[in-house]
């Protein structure tokens, strides 16, 4: 049976996916919120820890788009992030989000943004074998192991927390 055609940034994200030869990564809407972690794993049923969050700061003095890929049960240490960036963090609103992702805050995902982003990843993640990571909505996410994170984003594991 044929599955539903995806809404168009679902579809933007696994175009993403699939030009960057990641067959792994299968978009798929699900009927709940995965707005956040806690709802994305109850909608997929993994832990927490497991989801892939991506959360958008702004470079403080340069005002560039920072990306930061956190497992779900971890709090983001902006300090921390700041230090690995070399610039302060500063809150990035739901207008700056999607003027420099193309993509709403709860679907943020890790690739297929409108530009590239700085990114970094939390080498919290690296512990399982398999993670979930938005999609482009808010009830859109596609699965993918933690190498398969790096390598598509490019992003530099660090401590976030």
């Amino acid at each position: 049976m044929p599955s539903a055609p995806l809404s168009r940034s679902a579809q933007r994200v696994q175009d993403a996916l699939t030009a960057l030869g990641f067959s792994m990564g299968q978009v798929v809407e699900l009927p709940a919120t995965t707005r956040t972690a806690a709802e994305a794993a109850a909608a997929i049923g993994c832990t927490v820890a497991q989801i892939a969050k991506s959360l958008v700061f702004k470079g403080a003095q340069s005002g560039a788009p920072v990306l930061v890929i956190a497992s779900g049960a971890n709090h983001v240490d902006t300090p921390l992030v700041a230090g690995a960036l070399g610039e302060p963090l500063a809150k990035a609103d739901a207008d700056f989000v999607r003027a420099q992702t193309g993509f709403v805050i709860g679907g943020v995902p890790p690739v297929g943004h409108d530009r590239p982003l700085r990114t970094f990843i939390d080498q919290d993640l690296r512990q399982f074998d398999v993670i979930w990571a938005a999609a482009g909505t808010p009830n859109a996410v596609f699965r993918l192991t933690p190498v398969d994170l790096e390598r598509m984003t490019g992003g530099e594991v660090i401590r976030v927390t």
